[in-house]
């Protein structure tokens, strides 16, 4: 096959258009470390490999695209979690990131708890063996049906969300014959720097019950009362992807000041308090995420040194990474299609893919990195926009990237730390089939998560 460069498609800084992008890199075949997972390489002739295994042979038994998990690293990355807060403090992976059986059974042998947020996590975690008092049932409308299924099996906390469920969840476990433990979720008016639609502790959104006012006091008030419920704790959560910590001290600091005023007219100190998840990974170079064990000392220190000013015991510690686990373990593999350059602007790099597999870019105006992984180019950098194939003009999977000038329909490239929402958020948007998950350990691959065919489709499909 022809790969000859492409004449219209700029190529060097002087003369590139305003986008979301660096300098071109020094090396086109550089493997930044902190997007790409702990076992990829580029093998003698510039394939990446991964867990030993060549992407292109990968590309060959299962087709593109395709979402390439390495088990090795996402285990590597759960011990680290569990390791760095240690046995005074819960680890609860967010399944909301992606969850499927294997890695129900990945966490429960990690010694990491599951936190689920729907009907059908919960059942992805209860037919994988997670053990149901390790799981925590969040979600901000819960079903009837979802919560008596979480009560029935014994899930170890439920967050309540609103005044409504707390009503709810206490009725369905007293006609169950039990007591449910559950959290408040609180939201403390903290502005996470991050995206409008993933900041989700200012009062102006749909998750948790406001500090402000007293709203947050007068639902721990009715909860403590109801014999249905065993308050253990407050839950918040202020946003995702955030690499500041100073969020999290101003967070802690009015968690504690609502435990203090609960001590304060209860006469009871709640055991425990969750910080949630949100903890930033590297999608480029610029990205600079904390390692777990700094993470877990900040807050540890914080969360102590805002009790012992409260004169309050300190409380169990929870987390919730989701992201910060899988995000950086996984990466999306396609193959090009078309190649087009627009004089002047950029070349556009179409795939086989697109927002159906990945709807972060459309959703979020998220940045992501690329690279060129079935050989070695030694061509000019070349300005690029990866695109999808929908019938879609925000089919963007990366706004602008450079790839190698000499590109070529057939080539692979790859998308690295696509592990953490592109799966589960991914569609059928024009009727697209939705990418296998192949894990990858020790020079073998298995798929864990099935390519979806025409038959799964249309067998939805009963008119």
């Amino acid at each position: 096959m022809s790969r000859s460069a492409h004449p219209a498609g700029p190529r060097h800084a002087d003369v590139l258009p305003e986008g979301h992008y660096s300098a071109p890199p020094a090396d086109l075949n550089a493997l930044d470390p902190k997007v790409w997972a702990q076992t990829v390489s580029r093998d003698e002739d510039g394939a990446l490999t991964v867990g030993g295994i060549p992407v292109t042979r990968l590309a060959e038994e299962f087709g593109t695209p395709a979402y390439v998990l390495d088990e090795t690293d996402f285990r590597a990355r759960a011990r680290a979690w569990r390791s760095a807060f240690g046995n005074d403090a819960d680890v609860f992976y967010a399944g909301k990131a992606f969850l499927s059986r294997a890695v129900v059974r990945w966490l429960d042998e990690e010694g990491l708890n599951l936190d689920v947020c729907s009907g059908g996590e919960l059942a992805t975690a209860l037919s994988a063996g997670m053990p149901a008092d390790r799981i925590a049932f969040h979600g901000n409308n819960k079903s009837v049906a979802e919560i008596r299924r979480a009560v029935g099996a014994g899930v170890g906390r439920i967050v309540l969300d609103s005044f409504q469920e707390i009503v709810r969840v206490a009725h369905i476990a007293q006609s169950l014959g039990t007591r449910q433990r559950v959290q408040i979720r609180v939201t403390v008016g903290v502005e996470a720097h991050t995206h409008e639609f993933i900041a989700t502790a200012h009062e102006d959104q749909k998750f948790g019950i406001p500090l402000a006012g007293g709203q947050a006091a007068e639902a721990v008030r009715r909860a403590l009362q109801l014999d249905g419920l065993e308050v253990i704790g407050i839950h918040s959560h202020i946003g995702s992807q955030i690499f500041d910590m100073s969020g999290f001290e101003v967070a802690a600091h009015r968690v504690v000041g609502l435990l203090k005023d609960i001590r304060d007219e209860h006469g009871v100190e709640l055991p425990e308090i969750d910080l949630g998840g949100g903890l930033g990974i590297a999608y480029t170079s610029d990205d600079d995420p904390r390692e777990p064990h700094e993470i877990a000392k900040a807050l540890t220190e914080i969360v102590a040194r805002e009790c012992e000013a409260a004169r309050l015991s300190t409380p169990r510690l929870s987390v919730e990474p989701g992201r910060a686990i899988v995000g950086p373990t996984a990466f999306t593999v396609y193959e090009v299609g078309t190649i087009k350059p627009l004089d002047g602007l950029r070349t556009y790099v179409s795939v086989d893919g697109g927002m159906s597999d990945n709807i972060r870019t459309a959703l979020y105006d998220a940045d992501y990195s690329v690279a060129l992984v079935s050989r070695r180019s030694e061509a000019e950098p070349m300005l690029s926009r990866v695109v999808g194939k929908h019938c879609e003009s925000g089919d963007i999977v990366v706004r602008d990237a450079f790839l190698p000038g000499d590109l070529a329909p057939g080539d692979l490239i790859a998308v690295p730390a696509t592990g953490a929402y592109c799966r589960s958020m991914a569609s059928n948007y024009n009727h697209v089939l939705r990418p296998p998950v192949v894990a990858v350990a020790d020079g073998e691959a298995r798929v864990i998560v099935r390519r979806e065919t025409e038959d799964d489709l249309l067998r939805l499909d009963v008119g």
